[in-house]
């Protein structure tokens, strides 16, 4: 205990001397300006009009976001590199099943996205999303928020991004994108999708189909020596991925009168996806080496659908009631069916494993916003209840000469599984209180106070109920040195929510020799308390921005890999918690208009993280970086464009500084690692809106590596029995988009 003190005192000394750093780098910046940016309004709000992107000739909201120094990809810096809006990006096998979080949050420590000052009513159905289907003569601005407001229809957050919409009547808008994209083996795959959008009095709606194919082929190498490094086998594996699928979206939204309005979202997505692997296996440990072959059939397919909601009033005072809901259901099926190839033309099945759940959310929101003192204070009072339902079930079959067949897992013998079907429930009520106070146009506090209430029952072939209940306080305050240096310090004790699949015994996508995950219907919530520094200074005339962050987390109860053994003879890992732990690091962040080199229209973008952190091991009882945890990130990316040809292209780069990230388990350690990450683009816009796009990801000869290094009895007392080293090769690809409007 003594010695983590003694570091956490070295930490945050090191934070210390490096917020000192910054303030000075700061106020020397802020000494050599001689010109504010010239459109920071009052209390530090960004305002960008309509006419500022005419240059470029934007077609859709997102063409203009793109444009915005340090706001590109609404706040994600990626300067214009965005995927296919159609559908596609497979169904793979995966653990998780949290698509943002249970509820509706309490705030982003990133970028906000509002539409008019509201969010949308949906989760899924994102705000984002819409940015591309908003055509650029709807927009009347957009506007950063860099303080905090109760107007807002968002709290907490970095910065607010707001698309502010004409109220001129706007005629039925028609936008098409027509997406071919071809993958390394020369597969080419179609996408499209339309979208209809208007407005019409207090009426505005945007209504989108979309459907398409989706491919991928990648290649495996795995080497692999024994113990005693003596050669064990080669593995090469080759996985070719065919699906796709359709979904439906549609946001709504209605102003009742000048004090009241209502939106209502929904989706629906359903998709699948084929997998066929062959693998060959090079025995090494005889000489000279046997090979011998399988092939696996895995079948994927989702239904997905939401429907949300809201309804606000605002009273002549200018309080405001606002109550919101949401509704979802998220249902992945997966069978994987494996064979030995004994001969030219015969096989023999020795794998069945059938993966079923269903993910469903209800939840509804309340709030009141009372006014307080003019435009000064308000005080906002609210409520939120929230059911999550998740019904598993796991099937596996394997060859065992001693058991019987069953139809039920494709003619293998059942294997029983502890906690394969189960049904797992959390009822959550949370009420808030926030409390805004604007001290002056260059100083404000949000202070808020949460407390979450939740049991968590599970039934099945487990049946277990347990109750949670936490007090989540937060500081928010904001302090405008000029207006264009920000100076923000955020303290807040942040509780993360489980993944249910803990609970319940799932797939194994990451090894392939272990077909499932144990569960722990033990597991409880991991916490802790978040303090960061920001300071975000906007260069003269927009010709961008530079900031800043420093954090430091102190963990409670992380949640990592613990031993839940059955036996000595099956020895099994699962998620659990592990004790106490922190993190910290600083983040850099620049976009720059290249303006003082002559061209104001080259946008770089870069970014560097550094970050370390450290928990006791569980199994090793040393102390360490947590599971996961990249050392620290490098992004850089340009966008160049040249309107008197209406184009305009870019480059991205991303890598991890230290190369590498661990995962620790009860018998084995991962080492991962990849290359750089490169993509380009290039697009041309004619003079009738239709803008042609071609992109390339994953430049170059792109790998993704692992050493895993596995031990008979545990990684703490055994003794090392393999260790494999695999890399997987996806290559690249090129995206051919069309899209227009009419």
């Amino acid at each position: 205990m003594a010695a983590h003190n003694i570091n956490k005192h070295k930490v945050l000394k090191s934070l210390s001397m490096m917020v000192r750093r910054i303030f000075l780098w700061i106020s020397l910046t802020a000494i050599s300006s001689v010109a504010a940016q010239d459109n920071v309004g009052e209390e530090s709000t960004i305002v960008y009009n309509n006419d500022y992107f005419a240059q470029w000739s934007p077609v859709t909201a997102q063409d203009m976001i793109d444009r915005i120094p340090g706001l590109t990809e609404g706040g994600s810096s990626r300067g214009g590199f965005g995927g296919s809006s159609g559908f596609g990006g497979g169904f793979r096998g995966s653990r998780g099943g949290s698509r943002g979080g249970r509820g509706f949050g309490g705030g982003n420590r990133g970028s906000e996205i509002l539409i008019n000052g509201k969010r949308t009513a949906g989760k899924n159905n994102s705000t984002g999303t819409q940015l591309a289907r908003i055509t650029s003569d709807q927009v009347q601005y957009i506007e950063i928020i860099r303080g905090t407001s109760g107007e807002l229809d968002v709290r907490g957050s970095g910065q607010v991004i707001n698309v502010v919409l004409t109220d001129v009547f706007s005629d039925l808008s028609v936008q098409y994108e027509l997406t071919g994209q071809q993958f390394e083996d020369n597969t080419v795959v179609p996408r499209g999708n339309l979208s209809l959008s208007g407005t019409r009095g207090g009426l505005d709606y945007q209504i989108q189909a979309q459907s398409g194919k989706n491919h991928d082929v990648t290649t495996y190498k795995e080497n692999s020596v024994l113990g005693d490094f003596s050669a064990n086998d080669f593995i090469y594996r080759k996985d070719i991925d065919d699906g796709g699928g359709y979904g439906l979206s549609a946001n709504v939204g209605y102003e009742i009168n000048p004090n009241s309005s209502a939106r209502l979202s929904g989706q629906f997505t359903e998709g699948t996806n084929d997998t066929d692997i062959n693998r060959k296996t090079v025995n090494l440990r005889i000489q000279p080496g046997i090979e011998s072959y399988q092939r696996e059939d895995i079948r994927s397919k989702i239904n997905n659908w939401e429907i949300g909601g809201d309804y606000e009033y605002n009273t002549a005072r200018g309080d405001r009631f606002k109550v919101l809901f949401i509704s979802n259901s998220f249902t992945p099926d997966r069978l994987r069916e494996r064979w030995n190839l004994t001969g030219p033309s015969s096989e023999s099945k020795n794998l069945f494993l059938d993966s079923t759940s269903t993910t469903k959310e209800r939840i509804i929101r309340s709030s009141y916003t009372l006014d307080m003192f003019g435009d000064s204070q308000d005080i906002e009072f609210g409520a939120e209840r929230a059911q999550t339902i998740l019904d598993s079930s796991l099937a596996l079959g394997t060859l065992n000469p001693n058991g019987i067949s069953s139809a039920a897992v494709g003619g293998l013998v059942p294997v029983d599984i502890p906690n394969a079907r189960s049904s797992v429930e959390e009822m959550r009520y949370e009420p808030f209180v926030i409390h805004n106070w604007v001290f002056n146009s260059r100083m404000s506090l949000e202070s808020s106070v949460l407390y979450e209430d939740s049991t968590i029952t599970q039934s099945g072939q487990i049946s277990k109920e347990r109750s949670y209940d936490y007090v989540k306080p937060k500081l928010d305050f904001r302090y405008d040195l000029t207006p264009t240096i920000q100076l923000r310090g955020t303290m807040e004790k942040i509780v993360q929510q489980l993944s249910f699949n803990d609970f319940v015994a799932a797939l194994d996508t990451r090894d392939e020799d272990r077909d499932v995950q144990f569960g722990n219907e033990n597991l409880k919530q991991e916490w802790y308390w978040n303090y960061e520094f920001n300071a975000e200074y906007r260069l003269p005339n927009d010709i961008g921005v530079a900031s800043a962050r420093i954090f430091y987390e102190d963990w409670t109860d992380k949640i990592e890999r613990i031993d839940v053994s059955p036996s000595k003879d099956n020895l099994q890992g699962a998620n659990g918690n592990i004790g106490d732990g922190e993190k910290y690091g600083l983040e850099l962040n620049s976009s720059t208009r290249m303006r003082m080199i002559g061209l104001p229209n080259l946008l770089i973008n870069a970014s560097i993280s550094f970050e370390d952190s450290n928990v006791t091991d569980p199994f090793l009882g040393i102390e360490r970086r947590m599971s996961f945890n990249w050392r620290g990130r490098q992004n850089f990316s340009f966008r160049h464009d040249i309107p008197s040809k209406r184009i305009n292209w870019g480059i991205r780069f991303s890598n991890t500084p230290d190369g590498n990230r661990k995962f620790y388990d009860l018998i084995d350690i991962e080492y991962w690692d990849s290359d750089p990450f490169w993509s380009a683009f290039f697009e041309w816009r004619s003079r009738n809106n239709t803008t042609v796009r071609l992109q390339t990801d994953r430049m170059g000869n792109w790998e993704f590596c692992r050493k895993r290094f596995r031990y008979n009895g545990g990684i703490a007392d055994g003794y090392l029995a393999e260790l494999e080293s695999n890399c997987n090769h996806s290559g690249h690809d090129i995206t051919l988009r069309v899209t227009g409007t009419f």
